[in-house]
């Protein structure tokens, strides 16, 4: 129903998706009408389309309803007020920013780490998330969101561990440094492969047991290094 679920508005926006059943949670339906899609994209007009867009430097932001698939899947592991775990949040390839204001807006005293390779793209969602009225951490203040620039297969390893890590392009196979970089317990959502691509759900158990389950088919954009995606800015 997704081709289905495009709106006039991000409030119209997120009342198709929950009339269709793309989003079942309603603290994921009142995170996301509280981070407005037309900060995030370059072309207004097409904000509230539920489908992918060019942000530029060969990259793209996902459309709404994966989005709300990925918070779905990672609901139960946020570090939220009342809940038992502690560790941050990752958000790999953030991009534009967006489902990292998502996750904020979802558990709004956690740290997220939002992480790209471009700087271009980086400082791009930090005016973005400044648009959304979204809290910037800092080492003092750890409970908003930190952009860096770095290799998102790589993680943070200053950050972790994160009781959720959301990856937002698709690796050849699973980086081991996120796996080793989930909490006890902590839960990944991530696209695997080349030409045909899954979603993987990996969990790590309270004693350290990583279970992997493939979730469903889908085509994101590759999870590579700067140079392969925007040579020009080098």
């Amino acid at each position: 129903m997704a081709w289905m679920s495009s709106g006039k508005s991000n409030e119209d926006l997120i009342d198709k998706m929950v009339k269709n059943g793309l989003i079942n949670s309603p603290q994921i339906a009142e995170a996301m009408r509280k981070v407005d899609r037309k900060n995030y994209v370059p072309d207004q007009s097409y904000a509230y389309e539920d489908s992918p867009q060019r942000i530029g430097f060969g990259a793209t932001i996902s459309a709404p309803h994966m989005h709300a698939h990925a918070c779905e899947n990672l609901l139960s592991f946020l570090p939220i007020v009342n809940s038992p775990h502690t560790g941050a949040i990752l958000d790999v390839g953030s991009g534009s920013g967006y489902l990292t204001a998502v996750l904020h807006r979802l558990a709004p005293t956690a740290t997220i780490v939002g992480i790209d390779h471009i700087q271009g793209l980086v400082d791009q969602s930090i005016k973005n998330l400044q648009k959304d009225e979204i809290p910037l951490a800092s080492d003092t203040d750890k409970s908003g969101v930190f952009m860096i620039c770095g290799d998102g297969r790589k993680g943070s390893p200053r950050h972790a561990p994160f009781s959720v890590i959301h990856v937002g392009a698709a690796a050849p196979q699973i980086p081991e440094a996120l796996i080793d970089q989930l909490a006890k317990p902590g839960r990944m959502f991530i696209p695997v492969g080349e030409g045909s691509q899954d979603i993987w759900q990996i969990d790590k158990s309270e004693s350290g047991e990583v279970h992997k389950k493939k979730l469903f088919g889908v085509m994101y954009v590759p999870l590579t290094d700067a140079e392969k995606q925007w040579k020009t800015e080098l």
